[in-house]
């Protein structure tokens, strides 16, 4: 069963239509498929909508209707959440140091690479799924 890491910013492409969701949506719907997500992205994507309200994506009222949809998957299990523990943020120290000169490896972002290096090492994930052209 293939696992997929899903960083925020491919998380999003889920719940409102922009340009990738249909990739996003394919791998997610696919058979046997397995979507992990750290504890991060539980916070994130609140603000990734947040956003959208904000830029003037979506309306105020489509806000509660977007987290209420996450947050309902969440309950439902589609998505394993790998909590944020002390070594990835050791982790996500060394990548920055080893990388964010050159790449602008950002702070969260490093968070996330972490997760998914480490769920990638022991076999859980065989895929980052990701559309942050800092990951890409």
């Amino acid at each position: 069963m293939p696992g997929y890491f899903f960083d925020t910013s491919v998380l999003a492409k889920l719940y409102h239509g922009e340009i990738g969701s249909e990739k996003a949506e394919a791998l997610a719907e696919a058979p046997d498929t397995r979507l992990i997500v750290s504890q991060l992205s539980l916070v994130e994507i609140q603000s990734v909508f947040a956003m959208k309200v904000r830029t003037g994506v979506i309306h105020q009222t489509s806000l509660d209707q977007l987290r209420g949809l996450f947050f309902a998957d969440l309950a439902s299990g589609r998505f394993k959440v790998v909590l944020v523990s002390r070594r990835y943020f050791h982790s996500a120290e060394r990548l920055i140091r080893l990388h964010a000169v050159k790449n602008a490896l950002r702070t969260l972002d490093a968070l996330q690479l972490a997760v998914a290096i480490e769920l990638h090492e022991r076999g859980i994930v065989s895929a980052i799924v990701a559309s942050d052209r800092n990951l890409g």
